[in-house]
């Protein structure tokens, strides 16, 4: 077993603040943290070329947020070795997350979609695809944690 980097308390608290807010200026971290300004981009670049830290990204705040989140549930033909569902959904921009199920269903697909009637058309779409055998679909009506 391979060990990961050893990240120490002062490591754990750049994350922290940087997961909360990954555009703190370094000397705001710095003064979290009690270190220099190099010291604090020094641990960064080492926690980044280390792997702990992959990237940095844009949320997209409630206002610009598609307004309907569905989640459907994919039944593969043979979920073994049927390699066609997975690329045909990459290609579904409303598709923003597909996790692979241990269980009765084989895909477990989010959606987020400007609209029911979108949320539609992209449940034919994912039921037409060769490979799906049977779909259930469920849509958000609240998200009571949203932790991203």
């Amino acid at each position: 077993m391979v060990a990961g980097p050893h990240l120490d308390d002062i490591d754990q608290q750049l994350l922290a603040a940087l997961t909360a807010d990954a555009r703190l200026p370094m000397v705001t971290l710095a003064a979290q943290v009690h270190l220099s300004r190099n010291a604090v981009r020094q641990r960064i670049e080492r926690m980044e070329r280390d792997g702990v830290i992959a990237g940095y990204t844009v949320l997209r705040g409630a206002a610009s947020r598609p307004r309907v989140t569905a989640m459907v549930m994919v039944y593969r033909v043979d979920r073994m070795r049927d390699d066609r569902v997975i690329p045909a959904l990459r290609g579904i921009p409303e598709v923003t997350r597909c996790d692979v199920l241990s269980g009765a269903y084989d895909l477990f697909v989010t959606l987020e979609a400007d609209s029911m009637d979108r949320v539609g058309q992209i449940w034919e779409q994912i039921a037409a695809l060769p490979g799906v055998a049977d779909t259930v679909t469920a849509v958000s009506l609240s998200r009571a944690i949203d932790r991203r």
